[in-house]
């Protein structure tokens, strides 16, 4: 039977106790953890979110009546415990905080029994995710996922106090927006009071704080939530939280500055980890050219090599198709892997066919000077020597090579850069390695629509170098003022410089393929807004979550969510998303098909 708290107040919390208390009588308040019988003793480790603390429970100084009560405690039972704290005489428990001391109980008060849960309550579970996240409250409860949501929180509060010292604002954009036409993963939510109209969920602020730069504010931030109906990866969710930012007057060195500064802030205050200022740059060319990829990793080495021109004359099918079809052919040296037995490099071909490769073509040079290779009958002698020159390659290499167009090369080599470095265990789980990547084009070709799209937003301003490009008939050619930060191979936040002169956006607008008509249906109000005097601004945005995961080496985004989402959107504990009864289907002027006829 559960029993009132009548009058009791928590004195501390459980980890709060140490050998300074011994002596003194304090109330405590948590859940059980486990319990051990003895006879005539019972031990109990009570949990709360600060920790464990390990109560006494002794038949003579407590009465049989509440040592009974002690007896029948079991996991999750929600307790008060009144009682004096003592060394401990059964000897140090160096792996807690509190394993100096124990608490002698007086008084015993359960407030609330428990079932027995579905799975432990216990740090690293091994319970399958789909379990623990249908019960996820209990789940929370877990020392280490509570870890996680502090450190969020701490966070986000160093975060807040670091930019309003630099004179930000932290102003609300709108969660109810209207959907744009390029708005296709938006989330809808039907009016009821204009029948047949929608809004849409933000996927991002960027319309509004821009607008808010117009207002003259100066500098916004926003911890913002923001939408996006797509598909999910362990580092994305449908619901997601952005530390958002928008800066007037500024130019790239300017917003660099300032989070480099708030990274470090973030880091040094949180982590204790010293982030060394200025954090290295490199443009996305480069970055592509080295790594095969606009995030790359640079706690490791294995950097692609461009070998096209070694290879250029020779009769390798695979390499001449695709240099003749304005591909290249680009390597990567996995340095002492030359014995890496045949069945592993077929499981790396098929990793690399995962990302577009038709398959990966080998030499693996052996410690007596030898080699073995797929491709070597189709190579002159003198070509293979030049080629394994160009990689560098020495005895006890294993040399990887990719050929076809250069999105597809760098996407293969700088996916299987990253799986060999793990395969190798190569990679510094420890360290933080951050990098700004500059410069990006400012368009990328879409498959899926034929044409050339922005690659940030239309509002991103080009170089100034290359602003007439976007007057030829090669606009895509131009470099943005774009900016991302990686951490680790994980792009932590990026950002852009808004294009704030008319002239540059109709260029941009024409680039895009936008008449003056399509340009205002699009974006009308932030265009009539520019009308009235437009500051340059520039702005980033952090992906939230994505920093809490790497911060705390969580597995997945949703170890660091309180209430995440699974693959497919949905949440395992409350059923969402669910169906409405048809009242309300009526209110809102909607009718639901049948998809399957």
């Amino acid at each position: 039977m559960a029993e009132a708290m009548k009058g009791l107040s928590r004195s501390h919390k459980c980890a709060e106790l140490s050998k300074e208390n011994v002596g003194e009588r304090v109330t405590i308040m948590g859940w059980v953890q486990k319990t051990r019988n003895t006879g005539g003793l019972i031990f109990a480790d009570i949990r709360d979110i600060s920790g464990l603390v390990q109560i006494t429970f002794n038949e003579e100084k407590l009465g049989s009546e509440a040592f009974e009560k002690a007896y029948k405690l079991r996991s999750e039972y929600v307790v008060a415990v009144v009682g004096t704290v003592m060394e401990r005489e059964g000897g140090v428990n160096k792996k807690l905080a509190t394993g100096e001391i124990e608490v002698l109980a007086e008084e015993l008060r359960v407030l609330s029994q428990s079932d027995t849960p579905p799975f432990p309550i216990e740090e690293h579970s091994k319970t399958k995710e789909e379990v623990r996240l249908k019960y996820r409250y209990l789940d929370l409860r877990r020392p280490d996922i509570q870890r996680n949501i502090i450190m969020r929180s701490r966070v986000a509060a160093v975060v807040r106090q670091f930019l309003i010292q630099e004179g930000f604002l932290e102003i609300e954009t709108p969660m109810l927006c209207k959907s744009t036409p390029e708005g296709a993963r938006d989330y809808l939510v039907p009016s009821r009071v204009h029948q047949g109209s929608f809004y849409a969920l933000p996927q991002s602020p960027q319309i509004f704080k821009q607008l808010l730069m117009c207002s003259g504010y100066d500098r916004y931030f926003q911890i913002a939530r923001c939408f996006r109906d797509e598909d999910l990866r362990a580092d994305r969710q449908p619901e997601f939280t952005q530390i958002d930012m928008e800066l007037s007057f500024v130019d790239v060195d300017d917003v660099i500055d300032l989070n480099e500064r708030l990274i470090a802030k973030v880091f040094d205050e949180v982590l204790g980890v010293s982030v060394p200022l200025p954090i290295p740059r490199m443009t996305w060319a480069e970055a592509m050219e080295r790594y095969g990829s606009d995030k790359p990793d640079i706690r490791f080495d294995m950097e692609l090599t461009n070998v096209t021109e070694a290879v250029r004359d020779c009769e390798f099918a695979v390499f001449k198709g695709a240099i003749e079809n304005g591909g290249t052919v680009r390597g990567i040296n996995a340095k002492g892997q030359g014995t890496m037995p045949r069945k592993k490099i077929d499981s790396l071909v098929d990793f690399a066919k995962d990302y577009g490769a038709k398959g990966l073509a080998y030499i693996a040079l052996a410690e007596d000077g030898t080699y073995k290779s797929s491709f070597a009958k189709f190579m002159k002698d003198e070509e293979m020597s030049a080629l394994i020159e160009a990689m560098k390659g020495e005895s006890g290499d294993l040399l990887l090579f990719a050929a076809d167009k250069n999105s597809t090369v760098f996407s293969v080599l700088g996916a299987l850069r990253v799986e060999l470095a793990k395969r190798m265990d190569i990679i510094d789980e420890n360290i933080f390695k951050f990098i700004w990547i500059t410069e990006f084009p400012m368009f990328e070709y879409s498959e899926e629509q034929g044409r050339y799209l922005a690659m940030h937003h239309p509002f991103t301003m080009p170089m100034e170098e290359d602003i007439d490009l976007l007057d030829t008939d090669e606009p895509w050619e131009a470099r943005a003022k774009a900016y991302d930060i990686v951490l680790n191979g994980t792009e932590l936040g990026g950002g852009s410089v808004r294009i704030s002169m008319n002239d540059v956006q109709e260029k941009m607008f024409k680039a895009l393929g936008f008449s003056q008509e399509e340009a205002y249906e699009r974006f009308g109000f932030l265009l009539d807004a520019f009308k009235y005097g437009v500051p340059p601004h520039a702005g980033l945005a952090f992906g939230f979550d994505r920093m809490i995961m790497l911060m705390t080496k969580a597995e997945s985004i949703r170890d660091v969510i309180a209430f995440p989402k699974i693959k497919d959107a949905s949440d395992m504990m409350s059923d969402a998303p669910g169906t409405v009864d048809d009242k309300q289907l009526e209110e809102l002027g909607i009718s639901i098909s049948d998809s399957k006829q």
